[in-house]
């Protein structure tokens, strides 16, 4: 057959197949496919790439950031007017300086908007300054804003007399800035012509050393556009239709955006019909095309219900059709499978992290096949807390578990830790196990409270060896009869050689017993119990000047400084420093006793893993472990570390001063280790995984004694070898830098153990002294030197050497002049204070950390490469400094997977390049897979990778293991539209869906996200496409961020509850605020991008408490005024301790007489809703408002809340306020709520609070909004609300509720209606009557949620939020648990909880009550029939009388709102925002 031939017999053959489904079409009546998209935008405008693309570059480096700036300040003119040129330039200018990996990290980033939240947060700022006016780039000179440059002159000259501005951690400042000028900000939209002429006017001022200059983004003229987000998941689940809870309003069809989905943006393949290719092939058959299509994808997705038998095996089904295609596409299927089964720190962080390693080990001629091994160690610094050796002969023991004969009846084996015994129970061991030592000045007065603990531990028998060390002179010649402390050492000793040890402990605390409240040992105290313990001894001569009782009294002081362990008094657990904050006496006692439960669980592991036996030494098994360190020097041991980058290879080095100069900060690095000659113990071939440099003025004291202590430590350990940097504090000279010559040319000339020797000698004071008198350098040579050539180097006239080191102290490792630091590895530990001691234990203690981190683990790896040694030293530094930098991620695990033949799709790395290696383990048919496969195929596209993907399938299935149809939103690059526009942004497209089901939407978004409904005319929580047109286009925004906080006490411990913090500007000091929960002491507040203080409200609680440190923040610690910079999308927790202040020790915040005394609270609960009256004007007594809760979701529900509202406004006199959640409200709802409230004049407010990510968290929306009426109530609502009422959304109310407000709960925190037990014929269905119910309640009545008041007074005081949270926190693991949540867990807590029953007419329900008994009702609730399954809607006519009456009084209201906005001359369509009831009206509280 001809080609021709062919190609007519094919579409003979196609144009049958259209025939055929053309006529099935017709049969079959279909109705055009039905899509529902999503999109989710920032409450904030647009911010432009360019800005977001330099942000991305400043967390690469600052260089990289002020490079791209230098190039890009006016790029208008560079590119024609399209997005996809400005796009394409944004990422040409980048690849300058960013690596190809680099290069797809920003694209990913641009198309995320990573950094769109970094640039409005200077927005943010900005427009706290304010702007300048007329400027569309301004100067800011602390506090004095310009655009002009001659003011600019005269406000630098002004500057110094006014306060310099706070800067961020954030913020940009310029390379070279003098910082002890003035700091001028510019704000600015770099690659604009006015930001050009600003930024040349100020940087020259910088050359001049007049200025800090500080970029900070600022767009004058903002877009009007939002920016639309991705990076979050879309689930569209499939809910029950047992009760038919659907709204039978009719919907305005709306109007959907045709561009959104062109004719090729459906699935390409249906049934194996490639539409998109046909589409192109036969653009004349496109109609018919469409309808063939439509056609297979109604057949395709019908969804009838399974057997049993044939979803046993769905998830080896769907695993074996994901790895029968090609590797290629194997992704793409499980996407499409599991995305549509019915029918992330984030990933980018971890990516970009991963290639900076990886890139820098290229850089470094690493080869690929060892970059993963190396990259596998885990060098990341440990967590845990350090200990000290107590192996010490200046520990005073006072008692032996082991020896002691008090023990002598415990049992000795060590397997007694695995013998069962209950929770809490300590275990009486003859082993010494725990150990406390107590560091202390025997005249403080704190050592009196200290020895009480000490004594109550030893007298209770509790197992643990308690030691003291008692820090007194050390000086020879002081006397016991003059000094206490003294004195107490040598009667200690007196006693314990005359008797033992215990007796002097008993002495001693003899002794303090005689100190009087708030007082200080004496010598007397002392001499008094001598003189009647031991009448016969003469006390001069055991206290005296001639005393031969003095032992070990030097060792006491020794021991407290070498082991750096801080301010006196110190107490220690197993050598590990308890906290400052532990030290009071009964804290102390509480967590010695918890930390002795915790490190039982230590040694039982250790028991049971044969790691210790009864045979061994217990101290000697502690005193061992990786966390014991010679020293705690707190600068060594912090995790906070600042790393040079040394992965780059050139060939620089610091001889040439000029050129040096010209480096960037990661050459510069390069060049000053390319120059270094390093000092070692021996002259030998060894590999030494420890590299020290030593910075410091070698011609100053302090720069000596820096050195002179490395090099004793370097002579004691062949692991380390030694650098010198010297870093002058005058400016270089001949006599500016005697030693630091000598010591640099030495090792240039001199053969390595002679320059030793020589440094050595160079490093003493004497040799200084002598050199500063005139001697001659030659006389301090060592045997062996060669004394000309060194002679000869030392007198040359090149000092370049010099000026690249002090340039590169200045501009790279940021030391002022003369400021000495220690780099271990790349590690800074420095600038090093004028007078802190950094010693040779502090060099052994930086020796060991490297060793057990990362050294020898990286050493072990390079040893393969085969290199020379000096390299091998070198490399092992530069990649324990790439490695060690990297943020701390979770420990690595090597997956090795037997067989990977048939159970795995595999994809491999393109030859040559670097990769990422990634496995992904996943079972097809669940929620996971979901979320997984979409961001493998991005991270496919993105990265090179290696990558295996294994089916983990689960059998035997006997239920649909997915309800829900998923997309997750995720581009690798941003798209645009064919005429070079951006597209519309990123959106979730759920296409070609079955019609049948009734669909709930939901957003699946990060932690921190807090998203609201903004546009929509469906009902996104009932979605039946069988009555939808075409599209059901739903539009979120993201209306907060949110940071989250702890809040602890630090006198007490706990967490303050009821403590209010609020958030806001200097300007505006209150727009969100908080209750602490006493559940980790957390609270919650909603914010967007930008500056915020963080204060406590004004009122009781900055009544009674002070801030007293905070973490996590932007401002100093010790700042009164808390900084909170939200300038990402990432979760932000920080963390308050507070303290009471002297006078209000004894009160609480949450008292019985006191009040909220903040007018705040109360003015949010009195505004009117009628045009904006004056809080005097409308102000009612307190107790004359009635709070009434509810929530609702979906369209129904929200009609039945507006009826309840309206039943309650007919029969209740009393002014009320309602309080609705808002995470679930429709924005058809809130658009009308101010128009109700206007016509019906009662007061509402939005509540809103994030479910905690610590607390167990609800999937289905359903059990979410339950969770919501119960978990939170503590939290919900400002304090100053006593009581709340709880009414059902679709309860009828037919009575003044103030009946109920008032009503005497006797006692209780909550009041409910017991169900009702008239009707006789529901008796099966009444769970409560049997099984674990019938039990629990122990005859008590089982209690319905529909109604409830709570006395929120009550209710915070006994802390039931609280403790109903921890219930829930243990029963919803199991999900067979609280299947009615809102209800099971009050009644399941009753007994903790009381409940106070109502009488029953407070609730009718027809379900449960008979029907005599409706007379009397004062509320009818709707309840669900689980007999006749009744409908909602038919049962409200049904039941209720008046319930239609009050349906077709909101629907007139509703036209009436509806045609009013086509009254209006400016034809604005959204009346809640055109109105006099704007959103100011009502307050959305974040409690």
């Amino acid at each position: 057959m001809t080609a021709g031939s062919y190609g007519a017999g094919l579409r003979m053959g196609l144009l049958w197949v259209l025939l055929l489904s053309s006529l099935l079409s017709a049969v079959s009546g279909a109705a055009d496919s039905k899509a529902v998209t999503t999109t989710l935008t920032t409450k904030w405008t647009d911010t432009p790439l360019l800005l977001e693309a330099s942000e991305f570059l400043a967390e690469e480096s600052q260089e990289k950031f002020w490079d791209f700036v230098e190039a890009n300040q006016n790029i208008e003119g560079e590119h024609d007017d399209t997005d996809q040129a400005y796009y394409d330039l944004i990422v040409k200018k980048a690849r300058a300086v960013l690596s190809s990996v680099q290069v797809n990290m920003l694209k990913f980033a641009l198309s995320l908007r990573a950094y769109s939240a970094t640039v409005h947060s200077f927005q943010q700022i900005a427009s706290n300054e304010p702007p300048a006016s007329g400027c569309s780039a301004f100067f800011s000179i602390h506090g004095e804003k310009t655009c002009d440059e001659d003011s600019l002159a005269e406000l630098l000259k002004t500057a110094p007399q006014r306060p310099k501005p706070f800067l961020f951690k954030g913020d940009h400042k310029y390379p070279g800035s003098n910082p002890e000028a003035p700091v001028v900000i510019l704000y600015g939209q770099f690659g604009t012509p006015e930001f050009e002429r600003l930024h040349q006017v100020i940087s020259s001022k910088v050359h001049e050393g007049l200025a800090t200059y500080v970029l900070r983004h600022y767009v004058a003229n903002p877009s009007e556009k939002k920016v639309y987000l991705s990076g979050y998941g879309v689930e569209l689940a499939i809910k029950s239709q047992e009760y038919k809870a659907k709204d039978d309003t009719q919907v305005e069809e709306a109007e959907v955006n045709a561009t959104m989905f062109g004719e090729n943006d459906p699935v390409d393949e249906v049934q194996g019909f490639l539409f998109g290719k046909l589409k192109t092939v036969y653009p004349e058959l496109k109609e018919q095309l469409k309808e063939l299509r439509k056609h297979l994808v109604e057949s395709t997705n019908e969804m009838s219900p399974l057997k049993v038998w044939q979803m046993q095996d769905l998830s080896f089904q769907t695993a074996a059709r994901i790895l029968a295609a090609p590797a290629a596409e194997a992704l793409t299927v499980m996407k499409d499978l599991s995305q549509n089964f019915p029918t992330k720190a984030s990933v980018f962080e971890v990516l970009r992290s991963e290639a900076r390693v990886m890139e820098g080990m290229r850089s470094l001629h690493i080869d690929t096949s060892f970059i993963h091994d190396i990259l596998k160690l885990n060098v990341q610094p440990s967590d845990s807390d350090y200990a000290v050796d107590i192996r010490n002969s200046a520990i005073y023991w006072i008692n032996n578990l082991e020896t002691d004969h008090r023990y002598s009846s415990w049992p000795y084996n060590v397997q007694e830790l695995l013998r069962p015994t209950f929770p809490g129970v300590i275990r009486q061991i003859r082993k010494n196990f725990h150990n406390l030592v107590i560091l202390l000045d025997p005249i403080e007065e704190s050592t009196t409270e200290l020895l009480g603990v000490a004594e109550m531990f030893y007298a209770n028998n509790i197992p643990l060896r308690i030691g003291l060390v008692f820090v007194v002179s050390d000086e020879d010649d002081v006397d016991g009869m003059q000094d206490a402390g003294v004195a107490l050492v040598r009667a200690y000793n007196y006693i314990s050689y005359e008797v033992d040890s215990q007796s002097a402990f008993e002495a001693v605390i003899s002794m303090y017993n005689r100190v009087p409240i708030g007082g200080k040992l004496s010598v007397g105290d002392v001499v008094k119990v001598l003189e009647k313990k031991f009448p016969y001894v003469e006390v001069s001569s055991v206290l005296g000047a001639d005393s031969t009782y003095d032992s070990s009294r030097q060792d006491g002081r020794a021991y407290y400084q070498q082991t750096g362990v801080g301010p006196l008094p110190v107490v220690m657990y197993n050598g590990i420093p308890y906290q400052r904050e532990q030290l009071d006496p009964d804290e102390l006692e509480t967590v010695t006793m918890q930390k002795i439960l915790e490190t039982t669980t230590f040694y039982q592991r250790a028991v049971y893993l044969g790691e210790l036996a009864t045979d061994q030494d217990v101290v000697d098994f502690i005193m061992n472990q990786a966390n014991v360190v010679p020293r705690i020097n707190p600068r060594v041991l912090s995790t906070s570390r600042t790393y040079l980058d040394l992965s780059d290879t050139n060939n620089f080095f610091i001889d040439d001063y000029a050129r040096f100069s010209t480096l960037d900060t990661k050459e510069k690095s390069t060049a000053v280790a390319n120059s270094l000659n390093y000092m070692t113990k021996k002259d030998d071939g060894y590999i030494r995984p420890v590299t020290f440099w030593v910075v410091g003025d070698f011609d100053k004291p302090s720069g000596r004694q820096l050195l002179y202590d490395a090099i004793r430590h370097m002579k004691t350990s062949n692991d380390v070898r030694l650098g010198m940097i010297n870093n002058p504090s005058a400016a270089v000279s001949a006599e500016t830098s005697r030693v630091a010559r000598a010591i640099w040319v030495a090792m240039q000339t001199q053969s390595a153990n002679n320059a030793k020797n020589f440094i050595t000698k160079l490093a003493k004071e004497e040799t200084a002294a002598a050199l500063e008198e005139g001697a001659d350098i030659g006389d301090f040579a060592v045997g062996g030197m060669d004394v000309s050539l060194f002679k000869d180097a030392y007198d040359g006239p090149k000092f370049d050497f010099l000026l690249s080191h002090a340039a590169y102290c200045r501009d790279v490792l940021k030391l002022k002049k003369g400021q000495r630091a220690v780099i271990s590895n790349g590690r800074i530990i420095g600038p090093l204070e004028e007078e802190e001691v950094f010693n040779q234990d502090d060099f052994l203690l930086l020796e060991s950390i490297i060793l057990k981190t990362s050294g020898e683990r990286i050493k072990s790896k390079v040893k393969q490469f085969g290199i020379e040694e000096d390299r091998a030293s070198d490399l092992v530094m530069k990649v324990d400094a790439l490695l060690s930098s990297q943020p701390k991620g979770e420990t690595r695990v090597e997956y090795d997977i037997a067989d990977d033949r048939y159970s795995a799709v595999k994809i491999r790395p393109k030859e040559g390049e670097v990769y990422f290696d990634v496995v992904a383990v996943v079972d097809p048919v669940t929620r996971d897979a979901q979320k997984l496969a979409p961001l493998l195929l991005v991270l496919k596209q993105l990265v090179n990778v290696n990558l295996r993907v294994f089916m983990n399938c689960q059998s035997k299935l006997s239920d649909m293991p997915l309800k829900s149809f998923y997309r997750h939103v995720l581009e690798p690059e941003v798209v645009f539209q064919a005429d070079g526009s951006f597209s519309l942004g990123p959106l979730a497209k759920f296409l070609d869906m079955p019609q049948s089901p009734l669909f709930t939407l939901n957003l699946n978004t990060p932690e921190t996200w807090m998203v609201e409904s903004v546009h929509t005319r469906y009902d996104l929580d009932n979605i039946y496409l069988e009555e939808v047109e075409n599209i059901v286009a739903a539009e979120y925004e993201l209306e907060h961020l949110l940071l989250e906080g702890h809040c602890f006490d630090v006198s007490s411990g706990q967490p303050p509850r009821g403590l209010q913090f609020t958030l806001g500007t200097a300007s505006e000091p209150v727009i969100m605020d908080t209750i602490v929960m006493a559940n980790l002491g957390y609270f919650q507040l909603k914010a967007n991008p930008g500056a915020w203080i963080l204060k406590m409200r004004k009122g009781r609680s900055d009544d009674i408490y002070k801030i007293y440190s905070h973490e996590g923040t932007d401002s100093p610690a010790e700042s009164d005024d808390i900084i909170v910079v939200l300038n990402n999308f990432k979760t932000r927790v920080i963390k308050v301790k507070v303290q009471k202040k002297p006078d209000k020790f004894n009160e609480e915040l949450l008292s019985d007489v006191t009040e909220e005394n903040d007018a705040g609270f109360w003015k949010s609960l009195t505004r009117g809703f009628t045009g904006g009256a004056k809080p005097e004007e409308v102000k009612q007594e307190k107790d004359d408002v009635i709070n009434i809760f509810s929530v609702a979701s979906g369209h129904l529900y929200e009609r039945f809340l507006r009826i309840m509202m309206l039943s309650v406004l007919k029969n209740t006199k009393t002014p009320v306020k309602f309080w609705f959640l808002k995470n679930y409200l429709s924005p058809a709802f809130k658009e009308f709520i101010p128009h109700m409230a206007q016509q019906y004049g009662f007061q509402y407010e939005l509540v809103q609070y994030k479910w905690p990510r610590w607390l167990h968290q609800q999937t289905e929306k359903q059990r979410i909004i339950w969770g919501y009426k119960i978990l939170f109530l503590d939290v919900l609502f400002p304090l100053a609300v006593d009581k709340i009422l709880f009414v059902d959304a679709d309860q009828i109310v037919r009575t003044d509720l103030k009946e109920l407000r008032d009503f005497d709960l006797e006692g209780a925190p909550y009041g409910y209606t017991p169900f009702c037990e008239s009707r006789r014929e529901m008796d099966g269905y009444r769970f409560w009557k049997t099984g674990y119910w019938a039990s629990h309640l122990a005859g008590r009545k089982y209690h319905i949620s529909a109604l409830y008041v709570v006395d929120l007074k009550k209710f915070r005081k006994i802390a039931a939020g609280d403790r109903l949270r921890g219930q829930y926190q243990g029963l919803s693991q199991d999900p067979n648990s609280l299947s009615n949540l809102d209800q099971d867990l009050p009644n399941n807590m009753i007994h903790q909880v009381p409940i106070k029953s109502l009488p029953q007419e407070w609730l009718w329900c027809e379900t449960w009550c008979d029907n005599s008994s409706k007379g009397s009702a004062k509320t009818i609730d709707l309840c669900n029939n689980p007999k006749t399954k009744e409908p909602k809607l038919q049962a409200a006519v049904r039941i209720v009388a008046e319930w239609s009456d009050y349906d077709q009084e909101i629907k007139r209201m509703q036209t009436k709102v509806q045609e009013k906005p086509r009254a209006d001359d400016d034809g604005n369509k959204e009346p809640c925002r055109n109105s006099e009831v704007t959103p100011r009206h009502y307050r959305i509280t974040n409690m």
